[in-house]
């Protein structure tokens, strides 16, 4: 063993041939050299000989210093070296020489394994040595060998069939198998048979749980998700690339507000290994000046545009998410006006998504409540594909919500033991994820109120956080005074309809509520399809809003609504017709709808002088009273109307399921229950109106009896009865058999 001193290599050409360098006449024969550099360390190189190295020096290029950890001057003991195992198969890492270089250009593999064997042939190599690879007349490479499977000399010269084993050094040769893997975060685009694995990055974050996603009642939605949009990136480039996959670039979310639309494109962005994702509103986007709310766009991906050139199908994902999409994607040519603004940056969207530039290192998550107003363009395959409708959750998606946000609750026990969820999630119908959160906020506000002295001060209890529990009472009361679901039922409307109640007078009323529940089962039904339109004709006064309310509420559907005439005073025909369409499309989101349309003539502006009507607001009744709800979701209808002739003669009458009459009451004893069921007059009393209305013809409405029997209730109790019978008779009540 000698010592040698650490010199340049002499010419770039040995440089490349991964060789040391020595003087011819420091090892005649010899082929190759291990270098102690002291403290143990020893390498082993191919060497080759060339005069300008003086004797008892080594020259080494860069690659081969950096990976010896030499120095120039360096002192070195070298020895001679045999090979003890031939190298069976050898990977490279592989990527540019500088490192900032960026290609889209492709590098066959399978070519350069040759080009390595005729390059370096019968060397010697190591796992993590270094060296520069020129490969034809592209950019210069650098290599470390990352793996080699060896077989020992002896056991080739012996002809021996031994198995090839894990090595750490070896001698290359002419039929070794050569596999190239791309360093990571490299833009060599390698191509080829003997293209290695891949070193990628999973695209699902690793310290990822899905347990703690805080997502209640999305489970489907979530898979659907999943699978549609993330499966295909799970799996290897290489498997993606032979099935001819493209991965999906767009996700809609849509579905009622508060349902979890923006918590699930957030909870995506955290769930995936992606570039940090950035979050816009819609109108964000738009700007005054010409020309900006198109550049706004172009900011949004112009670093997944930089990423892609420099790292192509190596790209990180980028995420971008559009909060309220249908502020800046409205149908293009919808929007009044001669700017054009929103058709231009919808188009600048399409371009950027899957235009001809397109990119595929980008994932668009889009979220709206106003599907139907989003251009269509961007809805179709290759764009926001995959669309997935977040609705109201159901009974078991509640209870995971109220798990979810009484958890903390829980673990520090401030939740009394008598608070059942399952009846709270029984009792919620339709309230969205937002409004369950409301519930439970609202209760601990309650809880915490209780431990508020009203005093002069507004002061704490000094126990409060010992004495801090959240009762049944609590969200009992939170849930009947403060928290209503947005798609839950129109209470105060339908009490206000029902305020005198319902008087059963007779079996017209009867067999009305029979008939209604019988139609009520018909549109629950799991084997119907799903759509009841009930009208309740009859005339005025009648009382076919009270039954139609009644109805409404002991069909105890989640979701009710009225669509009355009165809210729509002044309303233009267009404006009616958006309004009829919102309260049926809110409906189409809840399991069980059931729509109360009151006094559809008054809807439908109808006159008797002339006559005229909304021809618009009645084509649009008939289509939505024919229309059938979604897969799933079941629709009842019940309408009123004091002008049955007039819907028959506009051809409405055949889209009702059926038509109830509802009479007025025409017999004595038809109203004399009525005056029973008011307590207003006594015994003696009934008995002399019973005598008075004997024999006569009787003709009026619920609603016109219950107001004169208000106006009775006001007069002196000996004048009731003569004042009864002859408001009555004024009113052409009641009438002698005899008279026309």
């Amino acid at each position: 063993m000698a010592v040698f001193k650490v010199t340049k290599c002499p010419t770039d050409e040995l440089s490349l041939s991964n060789c040391a360098v020595v003087n011819e006449t420091d090892f005649p024969g010899v082929k190759h050299v291990r270098v102690h550099t002291g403290g143990g360390q020893n390498f082993v190189f191919s060497i080759k000989s060339h005069s300008n190295i003086p004797r008892y020096n080594v020259g080494f290029s860069l690659p081969q210093r950096k990976w010896a950890v030499l120095s120039l001057n360096q002192d070195i003991n070298v020895e001679p070296y045999h090979p003890e195992e031939y190298i069976s198969s050898i990977v490279f890492e592989t990527d540019f020489m500088q490192k900032k270089t960026t290609s889209q250009e492709q590098y066959d593999t399978d070519e350069m394994a040759k080009e390595f064997l005729y390059a370096f042939p019968n060397q010697i190599f190591t796992v993590g040595q270094q060296l520069a690879f020129a490969f034809k007349d592209k950019r210069l490479l650098l290599l470390v060998v990352k793996d080699i499977e060896a077989v020992a000399v002896g056991a080739i010269k012996e002809g021996r069939d031994v198995k090839p084993r894990k090595g750490k050094i070896g001698q290359l040769l002419p039929n070794t198998v050569i596999q190239f893997e791309k360093a990571e975060n490299s833009s060599l685009n390698l191509i080829g048979k003997a293209k290695g694995k891949q070193i990628r990055q999973s695209i699902i974050n690793p310290d990822w749980d899905f347990q703690t996603m805080g997502i209640g009642g999305l489970t489907n939605e979530f898979n659907a998700i999943f699978r549609r949009a993330f499966a295909s990136r799970v799996f290897p480039p290489e498997m993606v690339e032979q099935l001819g996959c493209k991965h999906v670039k767009g996700i809609l979310l849509y579905g009622p507000p508060g349902t979890g639309k923006t918590l699930m494109a957030r909870q995506i962005g955290k769930m995936l290994n992606a570039r940090e994702p950035k979050i816009v509103n819609g109108p964000q986007i738009l700007d005054k000046y010409v020309g900006e709310s198109e550049a706004n766009v172009r900011r949004l991906f112009a670093d997944a545009e930089e990423e892609e050139k420099k790292a192509g199908v190596n790209s990180g994902l980028h995420i971008i998410i559009f909060d309220e999409i249908d502020a800046i994607c409205k149908q293009r040519g919808s929007v009044a006006g001669n700017t054009g603004v929103h058709d231009t940056v919808v188009n600048q969207l399409l371009s950027k998504i899957d235009g001809v530039e397109q990119l595929n290192n980008i994932l668009v998550i889009g979220m709206t409540n106003r599907r139907d107003m989003i251009d269509d363009a961007l809805l179709r395959p290759g764009r926001l594909e995959v669309q997935v409708e977040i609705s109201l959750p159901d009974e078991e998606g509640r209870l995971q919500i109220l798990n979810i946000h009484t958890a903390r609750m829980k673990r520090f026990k401030k939740i009394s033991s008598d608070v059942d969820l399952n009846e709270l999630a029984s009792l919620t119908k339709n309230f969205s994820g937002a409004e369950l959160e409301g519930l439970v906020r609202a209760a601990q506000s309650t809880a915490m109120n209780k431990l508020i002295k009203a005093s002069s001060n507004v002061e704490v209890d000094s126990d409060a956080i010992d004495k801090l529990l959240v009762t049944r009472a609590d969200f009992m009361l939170a849930l009947e005074n403060d928290i209503k679901p947005a798609f839950g039922t129109a209470e105060e409307m339908i009490n206000h309809f029902l305020s005198r109640g319902i008087i059963n007078w007779g079996s017209p009323v009867t067999n009305i509520i029979e008939d209604g529940m019988l139609f009520a089962q018909q549109a629950r039904a799991t084997d119907t399809s799903g759509l009841v339109s009930i009208l309740l004709e009859g005339p005025p006064n009648a009382g076919k809003t009270a039954l139609a309310a009644q109805l409404a509420k002991n069909s105890d559907f989640p979701f009710i609504k009225v669509c009355s005439p009165e809210e729509m005073v002044g309303y233009t025909e267009t404006a009616k017709c958006l309004t009829i369409r919102k309260v049926f499309d809110d409906a189409y989101r809840s399991t069980l709808s059931c729509i109360l349309v009151d006094n559809i003539e008054r809807l439908l502006d109808y006159g008797p002088i002339g006559p005229r009507y909304s021809n618009l607001t009645l084509q649009a009744l008939l289509v939505l009273l024919k229309k059938q709800p979604p897969p799933g979701k079941k629709l009842l209808i019940l309408c009123t109307s004091s002008r049955r002739l007039v819907l028959e003669e506009m051809e409405m009458l055949s889209a009702f399921t059926a038509v109830l009459h509802v009479p007025n009451l025409s017999k004595s004893e038809h109203l004399l229950s009525v005056l029973e069921a008011s307590d207003l007059f006594s015994n003696q009393e009934l008995k002399k109106i019973a005598h008075q209305v004997h024999g006569k013809r009787i003709f009026i409405g619920i609603k016109k009896l219950l107001a004169l029997i208000d106006m009775a209730r006001q007069t002196d109790e000996r004048m009731r009865v003569i004042k009864f019978i002859t408001k009555l008779e004024e009113d052409g009540a009641l009438e002698d058999p005899g008279m026309a």
